[in-house]
């Protein structure tokens, strides 16, 4: 099992900058594919950005790649979710999630486990 713990949300004006961490226990953490998803209000949870066991390979969605960096300390057990020049459309509750077999890396059934969540909130 993985439990997460996400952290670092807030609120930002329009073009800065935010900096999401995922800490995560568990035994299986180091062999777990590890992402961050969004859910506005009224909207279904999207996918925004993953990261393979092994960080050979990041996975993006069209509307963050080039805003956001995903990143994982395996030694830290963190995941974490740099985003720069943040729009009013970013603005959702995020979520960590963790998978001990994805495939697409993107789909959201994939993701067993799951984090509270952390609001993020984008002023214009």
């Amino acid at each position: 099992q993985v439990q997460l713990v996400e952290s670092g949300g807030g609120l930002v004006q329009a073009g800065g900058s935010l900096r999401l961490s995922c800490a995560a226990s568990g035994r299986t953490f180091s062999s777990a594919a590890l992402a961050w998803f969004r859910q506005a209000p009224g909207k279904e949870r999207e996918f925004v950005a993953a990261i393979t066991w092994s960080a050979s390979n990041t996975y993006y969605a069209a509307s963050v790649k080039g805003r956001c960096t995903i990143s994982r300390d395996s030694a830290k057990r963190l995941v974490s979710l740099q985003m720069n020049n943040l729009k009013p459309e970013d603005t959702a509750v995020y979520y960590c999630a963790a998978s001990l077999g994805s495939s697409s890396y993107i789909l959201l059934n994939e993701y067993r486990y799951w984090g509270q969540g952390t609001q993020v909130t984008v002023s214009s």
